[in-house]
C-alpha cells in the first residue's frame, strides 16, 4: 500500500470508532461533515473546484451539508464512512493525484478527528511516513503563510529544520519545533491542539499566532 492509501485507512478507523456527531478540530463540522466532505472532494465536481476557487465555496459548502444531514443516523453514517475507504472513480483527478493531493489531506483529517473531543496522544508514525510528511510540508506550510512578512522555520525534533517563510526588511523570523506530526498540523491551522513550541520576538510571534493560533 502507499501511505495515502495507509492514511486513508487510518481516517476511516477513526470516523468508525466515533459517532456521526463527534466534534472534530474543523471549525463548526462533526465528524458526519469531515466525512462528507472527503467524499464530495472525491466525487463532486463542484466541492472539489470549491476548495481552490471562492465563488464556489459556497455550492460546495452546501452540498457537505446536504450530505452530512443525510449522514445524521448510525447506519448512515457507517455507509457514508464506507464511502471514505474506498477509492475515488478512475475520472477523478484525485485519482491520479494519490501521495502529493492525499496522504498530508488524510492525515491531518485523521487527528481532526482522533483530537476532536481534547487533547490525544500522537500517533506513533512509521519513520517512513515521518519522511513522508516532512517532504510535503515545505509546500504545505509554505502556502498557508504567504504574505506573512515575518521569516519561519520549522525545527524537527530530531534536528532537521526547513524555512518556509523569509522575512521581509524589518522583520523578525519565528522558529516552531515539535514532531514532524505535530508541525504538519501546526502549519495546517490545528497548532492549538499540537504539541509545538513557539520562539522568537513577541511581536512576530504575535504576527505567526493571529494566522495559526497554538
Amino acid at each position: 500500500m502507499t501511505w495515502h492509501e495507509v492514511e486513508r485507512a487510518q481516517l476511516a478507523e477513526a470516523l468508525r470508532a466515533v459517532p456521526p456527531d463527534a466534534p472534530t478540530l474543523c471549525e463548526g463540522w462533526q465528524a458526519r461533515h469531515l466525512a462528507a466532505h472527503v467524499v464530495l472532494r472525491e466525487h463532486s465536481p463542484v466541492v472539489g473546484a470549491g476548495i481552490a476557487v471562492p465563488a464556489l465555496a459556497g455550492r460546495a459548502e452546501a452540498a457537505i451539508e446536504r450530505l452530512a444531514d443525510d449522514a445524521a443516523t448510525e447506519g448512515a453514517y457507517r455507509d457514508l464512512v464506507a464511502r471514505v475507504a474506498a477509492e475515488p472513480p478512475r475520472w477523478h483527478p484525485m485519482s491520479w493525484a494519490g501521495e502529493l493531493a492525499n496522504v498530508v489531506e488524510f492525515f491531518v483529517h485523521t487527528e481532526d478527528v482522533r483530537r476532536g473531543s481534547g487533547p490525544t496522544p500522537p500517533r506513533d508514525l512509521d519513520p517512513t511516513l515521518v519522511e513522508v510528511l516532512w517532504k510535503h510540508l515545505g509546500g504545505a506550510g509554505g502556502a498557508r503563510l504567504h504574505r506573512l512578512p515575518i521569516g519561519v522555520v520549522l525545527v524537527r525534533e530530531d534536528g532537521p529544520r526547513r524555512q518556509v517563510r523569509r522575512p521581509k526588511d524589518g522583520y523578525g523570523t519565528v522558529v516552531v519545533r515539535g514532531a514532524v506530526g505535530e508541525l504538519v498540523l501546526f502549519a495546517f491551522g490545528r497548532g492549538a491542539a499540537a504539541d509545538v513550541t513557539v520562539q522568537g520576538d513577541p511581536q512576530d510571534v504575535e504576527i505567526l499566532t493571529d494566522r495559526l493560533p497554538v
